[in-house]
């Protein structure tokens, strides 16, 4: 089966400081992947932007938004859609639930990864998770056959929050970006909006590639990124 890796982000930034290194790395192992982000982040995500220019329309800072990441997509080589579901607050309806189902369903992603489900810091992330928890059971019809079209259930995990003790975050698989973390900070250079979580991300980087060397003896790991598995995985053997 074709490994496909569906990002689900709140805001276009997501996928950036949180999974850039992920993907790059699917990517480069022969992956398709494709990255949702629910909305530009244009009102809580874009400080910097208003910052710059109090003036400025909702409007065009999505304009701006859309571009940095596009481009940080373009720098990873993964397609990108962008849902513009607006954000603070983000409000999820059942017509998109409906949209993010049929989503996933016509892109039949064998991984997927999304936000914690907890976050007391941000409104719109348990949100996301909420609505890819929804989605993802009804695009595999929830375990059983049904009236509609269904997938394979894909395996689910939550990439790092920025509080992961805060947010009941615990890491269980370690990704080894070391070969493409230079994508990565290319990348998260393309997000003027944010530049000051650009070292902070860094850093993590390298903050993880230190508890995966502990864990695997694998001394040539620099650069790794966290995430946490939502669903048990079945394999053919304990090795």
């Amino acid at each position: 089966m074709k490994k496909k890796l569906l990002v689900i982000g709140a805001h276009s930034g997501d996928f950036v400081w949180r999974a850039a290194g992920t993907i790059a790395k699917a990517i480069e192992e022969g992956a398709d992947t494709l990255v949702i982000a629910m909305s530009y982040g244009e009102r809580g995500e874009s400080g910097e932007l208003w910052k710059e220019n109090p003036n400025r329309t909702e409007e065009s800072v999505k304009i701006i938004r859309h571009e940095q990441a596009q481009k940080a997509a373009d720098i990873l080589a993964t397609s990108i859609q962008f849902l513009d579901w607006g954000d603070y607050p983000m409000l999820i309806s059942d017509e998109r639930i409906t949209q993010l189902t049929k989503i996933i369903g016509d892109f039949e992603p064998t991984v997927i990864l999304t936000h914690s489900e907890k976050d007391p810091f941000n409104p719109d992330h348990p949100l996301a998770f909420q609505a890819t928890q929804r989605a993802r059971l009804l695009s595999s019809g929830a375990g059983v056959p049904s009236a509609f079209k269904n997938i394979d259930p894909p395996v689910w995990y939550s990439f790092e929050p920025h509080q992961p003790e805060l947010c009941g975050f615990v890491p269980d698989t370690f990704v080894d970006i070391s070969s493409v973390m230079d994508k990565k900070l290319a990348a998260m250079s393309c997000m003027g909006a944010q530049t000051y979580l650009r070292d902070y991300y860094a850093e993590l980087a390298s903050r993880r590639a230190n508890h995966a060397r502990r864990i695997s003896g694998k001394k040539d790991i620099k650069f790794a990124e966290a995430h946490q598995s939502q669903v048990p995985r079945v394999v053919s053997s304990i090795f």
